[in-house]
């Protein structure tokens, strides 16, 4: 792997540098889309979100400007951010001293990389949803090597920090005392102190940027008071410096009943979207219905469902194949979700050549369309079987099908004398096919011819 190139500065002037950001207003800023709150709206206009990545914390690769180059030149703009230090190459955020982390001093080089990132995404219009605490790093043999834990640092010990300084188990077990630092828990002051020290250095260089969403963890299973103090904090600083800010929380388990989603579902003071990554491990009809279900029941007070984690490749198998992850971005989009980005491998597809056609093609299809005046409308589809096609559709207008698999289908029509414009869309290979027409008609039959095709029916408007 070839070393990055890093911009590396004084502290004194890298501070200066962040100071220097003008804040964007919040026109300008990653918000709720006011006319469908579903999704979001970037420096005044509307966006679907749209991405895959070849790993999650970006802010620490090698090539990173050429890699969102290539993401922003597919139509790209969404990628995700852990702040981890986990890999080869990485750095950690504090300063290390005499062998050992001084947590009150800062390694100036995680910052500038991470500032960098910033400043690449802003320039490109690439929204990144940042996931404050990146879980995976406090446990096993990660968390040996974390800054964090009380044998790697000079500023707090095993005994007044009440950290392990071993946890052999996965973050389901709940055995790393670190999640419950909060006041509302176990108070845990000597390392409250340096977390919030971490939690303020980050938003002091995010929080001028705007292209930039707020997740607290990953795949959380803690008590639901550590998110709640983390998005309050956050929220909170943003107020103080003059601007708003979204946030979320994503939990653990794959089925969005589970009362643990409801902490983000049902509390919008402090969670203004909700992340339903996790319904990613499921496959086929149940993935759709199982995100449709949710979608449905915040029908009165809708905001934006994100997926910034598409799961499913050949590589790895365990979270389905390379088919499982297609399926899951298409019927995502299509099912009126405010994001899909295809997960780092080995568990998602990343941005290798088929994520980069579907990216692609998605796009494609997107500019074709109004999405945020179309709907889920799978009831528009006759003699359908369960996830042979899917149905995005503006009736009378416009509708958009995806076929995972070859399939027929009759699509229902308002009738009348209009004609019709079908267009069939190659994913795999982003290329579309000679538009046909039709005219009026109360249905008509669309036979997919191969895998992952799209089908658009548009009105004839000349």
């Amino acid at each position: 792997m070839n070393p990055r190139p890093y911009r590396l500065v004084s502290c004194t002037f890298l501070v200066l540098a962040v100071s220097l950001v003008a804040f964007a207003g919040d026109a300008e800023r990653i918000r709720i889309y006011s006319e469908n709150p579903r999704y979001w709206e970037y420096r005044g206009e509307p966006v679907v979100l749209i991405g895959g990545s070849v790993e999650d914390n970006l802010f620490q690769i090698p090539n990173l400007e050429e890699h969102l180059d290539l993401l922003n030149s597919l139509g790209g703009n969404y990628v995700r951010c852990t702040m981890s230090a986990r890999d080869e190459g990485n750095v950690w955020p504090f300063k290390e001293v005499d062998g050992k982390y001084d947590l009150a001093q800062w390694n100036d080089e995680y910052w500038e990389r991470f500032n960098t990132f910033l400043e690449l995404t802003s320039e490109r219009d690439i929204i990144l949803q940042i996931e404050v605490w990146a879980t995976f790093d406090h446990y096993r043999d990660i968390w040996d090597r974390n800054p964090f834990n009380p044998k790697n640092n000079r500023s707090y010990n095993a005994k007044n920090s009440n950290l392990p300084t071993k946890v052999n188990s996965h973050p389901l077990q709940l055995e790393n005392n670190f999640f419950w630092s909060v006041p509302s828990e176990r108070n845990q002051e000597n390392v409250l102190k340096y977390q919030t020290k971490f939690v303020e250095k980050l938003l002091s260089h995010s929080l001028p940027r705007g292209n930039v969403l707020y997740c607290m963890d990953n795949e959380t299973a803690v008590t639901p008071e550590w998110g709640k103090y983390w998005a309050t904090l956050i929220r909170e600083k943003a107020k103080k410096a003059g601007v708003h800010v979204e946030t979320t929380e994503m939990w653990d388990p794959w089925n969005l009943d589970d009362p643990k989603h409801r902490n983000t579902f049902d509390h919008t003071e402090t969670y203004s979207f909700v992340d339903i990554s996790q319904n990613n491990h499921q496959k086929g009809q149940r993935h759709w219905d199982n995100a449709q279900k949710q979608r449905e029941r915040i029908k009165d007070n809708p905001r934006p469902l994100n997926n910034v984690k598409i799961y499913g490749s050949d590589e790895y198998g365990h979270f389905g194949n390379d088919r499982d992850g297609i399926e899951r971005f298409w019927r995502n989009i299509l099912g009126g979700l405010a994001s899909a980005r295809f997960h780092r491998p080995p568990g998602g597809i990343g941005l290798n050549e088929k994520a980069q056609a579907n990216v692609r093609s998605m796009r494609s299809l997107l500019d074709r369309i109004d999405p945020f005046h179309c709907e889920p409308h799978n009831n528009l589809l006759e003699n359908r079987e369960d996830n042979e096609a899917y149905c995005f559709a503006q009736p009378g207008s416009e509708y958009a099908i995806y076929f995972p698999k070859k399939g027929e289908v009759g699509l229902r029509l308002p009738g009348g004398t209009a004609i019709w414009t079908v267009e069939w869309l190659d994913i795999l290979n982003s290329k579309w096919a000679q538009a046909e027409t039709v005219k009026g008609s109360d249905s008509i039959i669309l036979s997919c011819p191969g895998n992952h095709r799209a089908v658009l029916v548009t009105k004839d408007s000349s």
